[in-house]
């Protein structure tokens, strides 16, 4: 893995990601993007819910995170999202472009805003929509309660107490893990936990999310949401529900509603993008939840929280200013598009755009040059083998380095890499990989290039049948 590489992850939190006050300075001022963003929340949620948030959290003594848990837990939810969205437009209006984005839990919804699967208003809708439904299905009254312990003795304190609807919801670190269950099931939970020494704090949750009690929530809230349109995405989302990025071929309606009933692995999903190149992790909301959560699991990765302080503007402007500046240490942060700029073979007279979606890629066949033609531009060449490696593999871009390996750190298993030297082959019109051939002998991606490149330049992959 190259270590120089340094993704730029946007982290969107979910709940209790609420501070009185939050952007409150600039919602006074005027600010576009934070009086835009909260007015078309408003508007939403006052048509579908019967009230709006800005004149709740914006006014000159705004309420405390427990006081909106108790009398207002919409609003709390709907503040969380609002949040996150006017901060990642704060954000990317002063030229900071993250890789990537991943949520968690509620936060989700926020990330895949900001990249565009939905826009603002319908956004809004979806949330309302996930508020009401769960509002109307939870009966029993659940909620969560955070534990200063690992996912396994968390299994073994559930298996204690046997009850059907008690479960771990969440694993965050390997000292924090969430239980989401009935209110009986989470005070037995959490006294048997003080009585063996470990600590608990309740969550600011209304409602057992990530709970098979919300099984009927879930079938309810799908068919709610079929009919929003979604749009295809600009940045890649990973989702530490599904485990994987979202896809813009991905039902939205079928995996919002899934997130209702499934644990959420964050401490995998970190790691995971850690292994993909991910070094500097930017926190999209109030607090510092999971940036601390990034710092904790990942010691030495950068990260950066603007509104973990008290002035809202220079935490804004600092955030801005470390992720834009090249010499702060961060590589490229731009988003994944559906382009990519790659040196021109012909004439090194600057970068020319080439199309590289899926669509066209897939309908575009590579005319190998003869033995006599020029030498093989291997930056170029390295960029389409890239694309074709993004694509089949659903990493961005970035993350294929000359010298990451492609099964330990990308998970590119040898009957995957064998699928994929025959698509190459495909795409470079070079016939199918030659037989003797050993897949363990092109671990990293500049080794596939290079052998890619041997091919172009003699017509043909090189001779010999592949050992898996």
């Amino acid at each position: 893995m190259n270590r120089n590489l340094d993704l730029t992850v946007a982290l969107f939190p979910g709940q209790g990601a609420y501070r009185a006050g939050a952007l409150a300075g600039l919602w006074e001022r005027g600010s576009t993007a934070v009086r835009g963003i909260f007015e078309v929340v408003d508007e939403v949620a006052k048509e579908r819910l019967g009230q709006e948030i800005s004149s709740v959290l914006f006014q000159p003594s705004p309420p405390s995170p427990a006081t909106l848990l108790q009398q207002a837990p919409d609003t709390l939810q709907l503040a969380i999202f609002a949040t996150s969205v006017a901060t990642h437009r704060l954000l990317t209006d002063n030229g900071v472009r993250p890789s990537l984005h991943m949520g968690h839990s509620l936060g989700e919804v926020a990330a895949l805003t900001c990249a565009g699967a939905y826009d603002l208003a319908d956004a809004t809708a979806v949330l309302c929509e996930r508020i009401s439904v769960v509002r109307a299905h939870d009966r029993r009254g659940g909620s969560m309660l955070a534990l200063r312990c690992g996912h396994e003795r968390a299994e073994r304190l559930v298996a204690l107490i046997d009850h059907t609807s008690l479960v771990v919801a969440v694993d965050n670190a390997l000292d924090q893990t969430v239980l989401s269950g009935p209110a009986d099931a989470i005070h037995t939970a959490e006294a048997i936990a003080r009585h063996l020494g470990i600590a608990t704090i309740p969550l600011r949750s209304p409602h057992p999310f990530h709970n098979p009690l919300l099984a009927g929530a879930r079938r309810e809230l799908a068919n709610r949401l079929a009919s929003f349109e979604r749009h295809d995405m600009t940045v890649p989302v990973y989702s530490p529900i599904l485990g994987r990025f979202y896809r813009d071929s991905d039902d939205l309606a079928e995996l919002l509603a899934l997130h209702l009933v499934t644990p959420v692995a964050f401490r995998t999903s970190l790691a995971a993008l850690h292994t993909a190149g991910a070094r500097t992790f930017v926190e999209m909301g109030a607090g510092r939840v999971l940036t601390g959560l990034a710092e904790e699991a990942l010691p030495g990765v950068h990260t950066v929280a603007p509104l973990a302080g008290h002035d809202d503007e220079a935490g804004l402007a600092a955030a801005a200013k470390a992720l834009r500046d090249p010499f702060s240490g961060l590589a490229d942060a731009r988003p994944v598009t559906s382009a990519e700029v790659v040196k021109d073979p012909v004439a090194d007279s600057g970068p020319v755009t080439v199309d590289l979606t899926a669509e066209a890629a897939a309908q575009t066949v590579e005319a190998a040059p003869s033995a006599t033609s020029a030498p093989v531009d291997r930056d170029e060449l390295a960029g389409r083998v890239r694309t074709l490696y993004a694509e089949a593999m659903e990493y961005p871009h970035e993350v294929f380095t000359d010298d990451v390996l492609l099964e330990a750190d990308l998970g590119v298993d040898s009957v995957k890499q064998t699928e994929l030297l025959s698509r190459l082959g495909d795409r470079f019109g070079l016939g199918a990989p030659p037989s003797g051939l050993r897949v363990a002998d092109y671990d990293t991606f500049g080794k596939v290039v290079d052998f890619v490149a041997a091919g172009v330049a003699g017509g043909a992959f090189a001779e010999g049948e592949i050992a898996r």
